[in-house]
């Protein structure tokens, strides 16, 4: 996937006009005023349209620059079994560092959503790797957790004093892993 800060650094850095460089990146069923403002949303992290692989590569090929070097990688676990709470210590653990070393650190963590965000995790790395990535020069760019609400078939009841009883909710998160090449 694009890296929208990567390549709004790049665009910077080199100078390039970003007029050129969406003529060079236009491809079927898309005009030059559209590739333009698919260009300019994209800088802005705004993924509309969605770019695809062969945008990535014609950006890539016309700034003269590997693939790579403007790509990030995420994965991402729908309703995970875990409360957003507890979930989010572990992605604020592992945030901003190099992918094997948190690997290693989810390894050793004592908490139960590590295991779920160490598979994430090896599956964004997994992604990279097939898309030649350097594996030892990964970092995580992004680590979120999002609340996916209460777990289908965990809505229960406890029975409480006086003939009252209380809900027993069991939450459900989204975990987001990104992972970028240095």
């Amino acid at each position: 996937m694009l890296s929208a800060k990567k390549l709004d650094n790049l665009i910077k850095t080199t100078g390039t006009n970003v007029t050129e460089l969406a003529e060079k990146m236009v491809r079927t069923g898309m005009e030059k005023k559209q590739a333009a403002t698919a260009l300019k949303n994209w800088r802005k992290g705004l993924m509309s349209p969605i770019p695809k692989k062969a945008d990535v590569e014609a950006i890539a090929t016309a700034m003269g620059i590997q693939v790579t070097d403007i790509s990030e990688w995420q994965t991402t676990v729908k309703y995970a079994p875990s409360a957003p709470r507890k979930a989010g210590l572990v992605t604020q653990l592992i945030a901003g560092r190099n992918a094997q070393e948190a690997l290693d650190l989810l390894k050793f963590t004592h908490k139960r959503a590590a295991y779920i965000i160490e598979k994430a995790l090896k599956s964004a790395v997994a992604n990279a790797d097939e898309d030649s990535a350097d594996v030892e020069n990964l970092y995580i760019s992004e680590a979120r957790v999002d609340g996916a609400g209460v777990r289908a078939g965990t809505k229960r009841w406890i029975a409480k004093d006086r003939g009252r009883a209380h809900s027993l909710r069991k939450l459900a998160s989204h975990i987001h892993i990104t992972v970028t090449e240095i």
